[in-house]
């Protein structure tokens, strides 16, 4: 039996692997935006757009080309009337995120993986919509080597998510939160608060409160097994990842129960906290999907 005939050799050279980009998410913001760079988003300011924004006098707008004759025929003061348009702008895209010891958690999933393929996604997404991208990690302090300025680099996600991807935190809290607003932009951002939240609520409320100058999107990483342990009943050893203490548990169904009462008690009173504060909380319990952070935005 003879061999198959092999391939011509133009035929059998390898195809270069073709670059897969991060998963994309359609974000908006509820405001408009005072952008100085042209972008997606709707905004208040510019001349040269095609978004209609109203009427004003010709005085105040010297631009006769834009004259509307039938507003000025209705104006009841006898003016001239031209329409003005806005351009739409950019906004800045920032990530805070806590690196406390407790986001070293993984059981089904890794949560700084998730982290990680967030900020991957975050940073592509705004690098297409023309937007500018940036980072701050959190422990006990700001990390500089986890610090990413704004920019409009097209590969601005990926090298922050493979360090995120490596990180072993340390961090007994994520007091740091408490200064990231130093390494904000003074302009209007829209953030993304990541973390679990496992944190007092009076630090959490702190925290918010010095991010008011921004659109806050609070971004709550959790995974089931957090409350929760696979065995029916048995002796089981449970860690604070904060504090590092120990402490052996007798896992019975009374203090399952227990342990999910103290869950949904936690889910209610973050939510009653970002009530107060009319934000609208992303919750991610499981690995990272990207059409369910769309459907935040567009729900």
């Amino acid at each position: 039996m003879t061999d198959a005939p092999s391939a011509p050799a133009a035929l059998s050279r390898e195809v270069p692997p073709r670059e897969v980009h991060a998963r994309e998410v359609h974000y908006r913001v509820g405001a408009p935006v005072l952008g100085h760079f042209p972008g997606h988003h709707r905004s208040v300011r510019g001349s040269g757009g095609f978004e209609f924004r109203g009427h004003v006098s010709l005085l105040d707008a010297p631009d006769p080309r834009r004259l509307d004759l039938h507003a000025s025929l209705r104006d009841p003061f006898g003016d001239w009337r031209v329409r003005v348009y806005s351009q739409r702008q950019s906004v800045p895209v920032t990530v805070v995120a806590d690196l406390s010891a407790s986001m070293a958690f993984s059981a089904r999933v890794s949560k700084l993986g998730v982290l990680a393929d967030l900020v991957e996604s975050l940073a592509w997404s705004a690098w297409r919509t023309g937007d500018s991208f940036g980072f701050v990690g959190c422990d006990d302090a700001p990390r500089a080597d986890l610090l990413q300025p704004q920019t409009r680099a097209r590969g601005a996600g990926a090298g922050i998510a493979r360090r995120l991807r490596a990180l072993h935190p340390q961090g007994r809290d994520a007091r740091g939160l408490l200064d990231a607003p130093r390494h904000l932009t003074r302009q209007r951002a829209l953030l993304f608060l990541v973390s679990d939240f496992h944190l007092p609520l009076d630090l959490i409320g702190a925290v918010l409160d010095g991010l008011t100058l921004h659109e806050v999107v609070p971004t709550v990483l959790w995974d089931p097994l957090e409350f929760g342990l696979s065995a029916r009943r048995g002796l089981a050893q449970v860690i604070d990842p904060e504090s590092g203490r120990q402490r052996l548990v007798w896992w019975r169904p009374a203090l399952r129960d227990r342990w999910e009462a103290a869950h949904a008690q936690r889910r209610e009173a973050l939510l009653q906290m970002f009530r107060m504060r009319r934000l609208k909380p992303l919750f991610i319990e499981g690995g990272y999907d990207a059409e369910a952070v769309t459907r935040h935005f567009h729900s």
